[in-house]
């Protein structure tokens, strides 16, 4: 019969190995004391120039919907929980956060503003 360490050490490595680890560019978050956690799915980062990138991959401002739409249409019918994550340098004009969400809006995914906490 296997002890209960084994189990649980077993359970780490299952965890480990399955779970998707999120590498975040290097930009400066907005603060916020919100504790809300949700699934990333796709992270498009917005630095404050209004210069796009999604995941590693930088992606101009005229083809990001051309580029996001297929990406997020075939994925989101196979994640249930599809969720837009939105990485915006503070200073960012809001109407660039906006266009992302517009477009996961017209998609019917969900959309969610990163935030670094308040220290």
């Amino acid at each position: 019969m296997a002890s209960l360490t084994d189990i649980i050490f077993l359970l780490l490595i299952f965890f480990m190995l399955t779970s998707t680890l999120v590498k975040l560019p290097d930009i400066e978050l907005p603060k916020s004391g919100s504790k809300t956690v949700a699934p990333t799915s796709v992270m498009v980062a917005i630095t404050r120039d209004g210069r796009f990138s999604i995941g590693d991959s930088a992606v101009a401002a005229e083809a990001l919907e051309a580029v996001l739409v297929p990406k997020i249409a075939q994925e989101a019918k196979v994640t249930p929980d599809y969720t837009v994550t939105i990485l915006a340098e503070t200073g960012t004009p809001f109407d660039k956060v906006v266009r992302v969400m517009q477009i996961a809006g017209k998609l019917r995914v969900r959309a969610i503003l990163a935030t670094q906490p308040i220290e």
